[in-house]
This record gives structure tokens, C-alpha cells and sequence, in this order.
């Protein structure tokens, strides 16, 4: 089972727009990585999501990129200072490739509670429109396959 950890977009500052929708930046972003991830075969059997505009709206570009069954809020917490148990409980309980698009500081310690590294730094850096894949092994235990950063992305189609 892989799981996709995703920080949603770059979003609007609450001055702007209370919602925090994605930014244009934002936009760009996620479909330029919803094209790298269709590129690279991710496929994801459904792609959650937290309720908040900038996470919904991440989550529907990258279905629209990328989708093979459905989107869908939950409501487990994925908020910015939500416990990290409740979903790692869910996802030991899935039996397909699974994509969560939330918040930081969230997604951060929910890798680092996957990998039992749960006290220190974040094992991974997230920026805006992040991803990063986890593969549960054979022992139960997760493992990092790959991260990308919109920032890495942009260097590499640019060739720079």
C-alpha cells in the first residue's frame, strides 16, 4: 500500500480572503506536479482531503491530473495541529494506494509518526504542493519511497 502525503497549495493570505483558496502560484504548482505525478504512473484509488478550501481545491487539480476513483473530505483531522493517530490507524486499515492532501504542520509530523521518528525535527521538509510517498513493507512498518517539492520540479523542466 503506498500512501501520498500532500501539502496543499500555495493559498492566499486570510487579508486577501478568509477561505485561503489557492494563490496562482498555487494553481501552477499542483498542476504542474498533478502532470509530473500522471507522468510517473501515480494513480491513487482515492484522494482525501481536509475542508478547507486550499486543501479541496489542491485535491480536485490533482484529480483532475491523476484520479483513477474518487475525491473525498474526511473528517479524522487533518487540520494543522490535528493528532497524527487517527489517520495512521486509517491507513494501516487501507488496502489500496491512498493520497491525502492537508496541512503543515500536520503532514509533517504524520510522516515522522509513520516512520517512529516522532520527537525532533521533521524527517521531511514540505513546501507548498509538496508530495511524499510512503510504502507500508512487509513488517507493518512504513518506509520513505520519494518526495518531490514544486520547487525541485520547477529546476528540472527548466533544465537549470
Amino acid at each position: 500500500m503506498t500512501l501520498y502525503l500532500v501539502q496543499h497549495g500555495d493559498a492566499l493570505g486570510k487579508a486577501q480572503d478568509p477561505e485561503r483558496p489557492l494563490s496562482d502560484k498555487g494553481l501552477r504548482d499542483v498542476r504542474t506536479m498533478a502532470s509530473f505525478l500522471a507522468e510517473s504512473g501515480v494513480r491513487p484509488r482515492r484522494i482525501i482531503h481536509s475542508g478547507k478550501t486550499r486543501a479541496m481545491e489542491t485535491a480536485m487539480l490533482l484529480y483532475e491530473g491523476i484520479g483513477d476513483g474518487v475525491v473525498e473530505e474526511i473528517d479524522i483531522g487533518l487540520s494543522p495541529n490535528d493528532p497524527t493517530g487517527p489517520l495512521k490507524d486509517l491507513a494501516e486499515s487501507w488496502d489500496a494506494d491512498i493520497m491525502v492532501v492537508g496541512h503543515l504542520p500536520f503532514m509533517g509530523r504524520m510522516v515522522a509518526h509513520l516512520l517512529g521518528a516522532e520527537s525532533g525535527p521533521a524527517p521531511v521538509a514540505f513546501e507548498p504542493g509538496s508530495v511524499a510517498c510512503l510504502q507500508m513493507v512487509e513488517d507493518g512498518n512504513w518506509r520513505i519511497q520519494w518526495m518531490i517539492r514544486p520547487s525541485l520540479l520547477q529546476t528540472l523542466r527548466n533544465g537549470t
